[in-house]
């Protein structure tokens, strides 16, 4: 560009030269002057378009250093919107699972409702069933509570009412049943072991662990004689009264047996009931084949 300039300045001093030659003298001045302007308009010209050449270089090098940095803008742009698509399916994704996940719930915890609300019915009617059939047995309770106290009432009547008698054998004491009711008593005292028979005439039966026979029987004066069978022995109860203990002893060791008649019957029959002690014999129970 140097150069460009020198040529161009010595081409106009060559022209200036020839024309200060060619023109006259008297015209000398005033086109020495307009040359001169020339020369100077032409310089700035030049010197105006290397420096607009100058800036418009520069220009276009912003220019397409601009349009390079779109260019990569351009290409982040189109990376970062395919990232958010990905993001966004992936949130639609999970929200649409989320969501079906809250929806499966809440249909759960309303099932969960409908049988806490039909099991708190279940429980409120059981309840008042349960309350009803506790008062009600608390009615039973306080009847059974009023019925056990007259039956102990009674048991304690009747025990004061039943007989201590003096047995046949060397003047023995003992308490006596005169009926069922009192032989059920004795029963559940536990203190004996009780048998209850009927005999007839003539008939020899076994009653506990001996043999008892009926020999005769008087309805009328309420009397009777029977024979007892025991040990290999026979001893004969004659003429005796109802309700009176008729004692023997039986065993290897020797324990106090006691039979006591309760009735005679105009059929010669006699019913009553046998009574051994607690440890005493008990008859063997042959199994059916």
């Amino acid at each position: 560009m140097c150069c460009r300039t020198v040529s161009i300045s010595e081409g106009w001093k060559h022209m200036r030269d020839e024309m200060v030659q060619a023109t006259p003298r008297s015209y000398s001045g005033a086109l020495f002057a307009a040359i001169a302007v020339a020369m100077l308009l032409g310089i700035g010209a030049m010197i105006w378009s290397y420096s607009l050449s100058n800036k418009l270089a520069v220009q276009q090098q912003a220019t397409a250093d601009a349009a390079a940095q779109n260019t990569k803008l351009s290409a982040a742009l189109q990376e970062t919107d395919a990232r958010l698509n990905v993001a966004t399916d992936a949130l639609k994704t999970s929200l649409g699972i989320t969501q079906q996940q809250l929806d499966t719930r809440s249909k759960a915890l309303q099932v969960r409702e409908a049988r806490g609300e039909q099991t708190t019915a279940r429980l409120a009617t059981a309840q008042e069933q349960t309350a009803g059939q506790v008062a009600a047995v608390q009615t039973d309770v306080g009847g059974v509570k009023t019925d056990v106290a007259k039956t102990q009432t009674d048991l304690a009547e009747t025990n004061n009412q039943m007989m201590s008698m003096k047995g046949d054998l060397n003047g023995h004491s003992t308490l006596i049943a005169r009926n069922s009711d009192e032989l059920e008593i004795l029963k559940h005292k536990g203190d004996r072991n009780y048998y209850e028979f009927t005999l007839a005439r003539g008939v020899k039966q076994e009653v506990g662990t001996v043999g008892l026979m009926l020999k005769r029987a008087d309805s009328k004066r309420s009397k009777f004689t029977l024979s007892v069978f025991s040990d290999d022995k026979q001893y004969e109860k004659k003429d005796k009264s109802l309700n009176e203990p008729l004692q023997f002893y039986s065993g290897k060791e020797p324990m106090l047996f006691e039979i006591v008649v309760n009735n005679v019957s105009a059929k010669n029959t006699v019913t009553g009931y046998l009574s051994s002690p607690k440890n005493a014999p008990v008859p063997v129970v042959v199994a059916e084949r």
